[in-house]
């Protein structure tokens, strides 16, 4: 692959910012896609387009218009047929148009580690309307977890303890779900010890693998992470092992986010995204190669080191929490004063929820570097015009 490669990024947040200048680094043209224009990874970038990644007409246009070497889906709300018949025509599609299309949805990924593959998993069920939520459910019991098949950053998850609580979790799914298939994912809800996201990359030479991140959720989506995470050996072989064989299962060349419940020794699948993953910003400064490095690297076909490592560090993120187009931020120089880093993203607007930075630290412990990752983090605030 030429180091001059041009490639079309199909969704332009925060990863892709991030993505975007390591591929810079690499001497890559990029051209970046998102539904609004100046989405963070568009400032960075040689061109833009802003369309729907689900307006199937305007994402064929733009492959044609660009003529891209490499085709690189940043999120999951993608037209991902039309993928497929790009890469039928002879596009290259990072890490395939199948593996887009099998983690654009829950299901479909689910599926493949739970029947194909025989990975371990919890109890799941899908459902279309509230009489069939109650049906899952009564298979699956309570407490369980309902979320849309396609959504982003935990919008639309519930964890339902009671029957009472079904109407709301199901009204709070359909209401949050991307895409247009109106379905939803109930699980067995897991009393694991810890979850963590495994950084996998399948790249030319093989199939490498990141010191596993740890990471702490609320509303479902990620508000803090950290790495190394500690694990046994037996627990971190096996997730290794579950990680390579569904990565080797979807193929191609690429950066892929394994996330896995952990309790004990045992190891439990839940979910893949095929790029960069949001826990995985701890890698900016706990890597030498960051997984955006690594996820360039592998789609160029240039060199990932067999062995990474990892120095102790932590990630937590700045949250906005109204609506506004005005805003600034304020606090930096206490948030940097103890030695932490804050990255802003640069998007146009806030809202309620929404990540805007993240802060991060490296210690000589994940403890002590989370600390300073957090209290950085509460250090900035968002002033609103």
């Amino acid at each position: 692959m030429s180091h001059t490669a041009t490639i079309l990024l199909l969704g332009s947040g925060e990863l892709g910012r991030e993505f975007v200048i390591s591929a810079k680094r690499l001497g890559c043209r990029v051209v970046t896609c998102d539904a609004y224009d100046d989405a963070p990874a568009m400032q960075m970038a040689d061109a833009r387009e802003v369309f729907s990644m689900l307006d199937a007409d305007a994402l064929r246009a733009a492959a044609l218009k660009h003529q891209p070497d490499l085709i690189v889906p940043e999120v999951e709300a993608i037209r991902t047929e039309v993928l497929a018949e790009l890469e039928a025509e002879g596009f290259t599609v990072v890490p395939t148009a199948r593996a887009a299309q099998l983690t654009m949805n829950r299901d479909g990924i689910r599926d493949l580690a739970s029947d194909t593959l025989g990975l371990v998993t919890s109890r799941y069920g899908y459902a279309e309307s509230l009489d069939e939520v109650r049906e899952a459910v009564a298979y699956i019991g309570l407490p369980c977890v309902i979320k849309p098949v396609m959504s982003s950053s935990g919008k639309g998850q519930s964890t339902v303890r009671g029957d009472g609580e079904l109407d709301a979790a199901w009204t709070y799914a359909a209401e949050n779900m991307r895409g247009d298939r109106q379905r939803v994912i109930v699980e067995q809800f897991i009393e694991f010890d810890y979850e963590i996201t495994l950084l996998t990359v399948r790249h030319a030479g093989g199939v490498s693998f990141c010191p596993p991140i740890g990471h702490r959720q609320e509303r479902g989506d990620y508000r803090e992470s950290w790495q190394p995470a500690a694990m046994t050996d037996a627990a971190l072989a096996s997730a290794q092992d579950m990680a390579r064989r569904v990565v080797d299962e979807l193929g191609g060349h690429g950066l892929f986010g394994v996330e896995f419940f952990v309790k004990g020794d045992e190891i439990i699948f839940s979910e893949l995204s095929p790029r960069p993953h949001d826990t995985g910003m701890v890698t900016l400064v706990s890597q030498n190669l960051s997984e955006f490095d690594l996820h360039a690297r592998a789609i160029l076909g240039l060199p990932v080191p067999d062995a990474i490592r990892a120095r102790p560090s932590a990630s937590a993120v700045i949250l906005a929490d109204r609506d506004s187009t005005e805003f600034a931020f304020d606090g930096l120089a206490q948030a940097m004063a103890e030695g932490a880093d804050i990255r802003l993203f640069g998007k146009p607007a806030t809202r309620p929820y929404r990540r805007m930075g993240v802060a991060l630290a490296s210690a000589g412990s994940t403890g002590e570097a989370r600390r300073m990752a957090a209290d950085a983090a509460s250090a900035v605030r968002i002033a609103y015009r």
